[in-house]
């Protein structure tokens, strides 16, 4: 559904995605992990055609979003990490401008509106201003309209913040249901080890623009001897220190 072939993005002069091999196949959620810097959400604005490759070749369920841009983006939902609402229209009205963007009909347009206001716990607040949302409402919004046209792919920028653990479980449970009940490639950039453990399928951890290793957490575990959680794998093929040691060497500084 998704598939990567040596891609490589480059700002001023440095290589932020480097040979990049990725195929995620529909009804599967990827984690993409990886500490901040390391080419996550270029990758991710690359997939959805914000950007361009500098070289590689993505594929979106067989189409090129270089030479098609038109038809990919009728096939891929993108919730960016601080998404752009319009506070003065209602959530209804949010959700209305969006399916015509996408060429929706009315009638499916409303129904499918008035379902997604319900599953993401929205319907209540359905005529008031997005200007009155919480930051958390807002998000689910979003993730609302990420889904109205109903994608083949999904492509998500840290899916967790500022949602509360109601929230966060909703969310969880429906990228998983997208994935699993529904045949969506979900693919998505997180900092939250728990729930790329909880939630992928599978996952991959990037580091300077490399990937340094993908596949099931359980076969990782096996791949990286003596670690036993998602967190250690992460920390140990990243350079970075265990709990144990930040904690002893902050607690040196006070």
């Amino acid at each position: 559904m998704i598939e990567m072939t040596n891609i490589q993005k480059a700002y001023g002069g440095r290589l932020a995605v480097r040979n990049l091999n990725l195929n995620i196949a529909a009804g599967e959620v990827y984690g993409f992990l990886g500490p901040n810097g390391a080419g996550k959400s270029t990758t991710l604005r690359m997939i959805v055609g914000l950007t361009l490759p500098d070289s590689g070749t993505i594929r979106l369920n067989g189409i090129d979003p270089t030479v098609d841009g038109m038809n990919t983006k009728r096939i891929v939902g993108f919730i960016p990490d601080r998404p752009f609402l319009y506070d003065k229209l209602t959530a209804v009205e949010f959700l209305r401008f969006i399916g015509g963007l996408y060429q929706m009909e009315s009638g499916d347009l409303g129904k499918r509106s008035s379902e997604l206001l319900e599953l993401f716990k929205l319907s209540d607040r359905h005529h008031e201003l997005v200007a009155s949302f919480s930051h958390g409402m807002k998000q689910r919004l979003i993730m609302a309209a990420a889904l109205l046209h109903r994608p083949k792919i999904l492509v998500v920028d840290e899916p967790m913040v500022g949602l509360d653990p109601q929230g966060a479980r909703l969310v969880k449970n429906i990228f998983r249901s997208a994935a699993h009940d529904h045949g969506m490639a979900v693919f998505m950039s997180t900092h939250s080890l728990d729930t790329a453990e909880e939630v992928c399928d599978r996952v991959g951890i990037l580091l300077e623009g490399q990937l340094q290793t993908e596949g099931r957490v359980e076969d990782l575990r096996n791949t990286v001897a003596g670690d036993t959680d998602l967190e250690s794998i992460f920390l140990r093929l990243t350079g970075g220190v265990d709990g144990t040691e930040a904690t002893e060497e902050a607690l040196g500084l006070l």
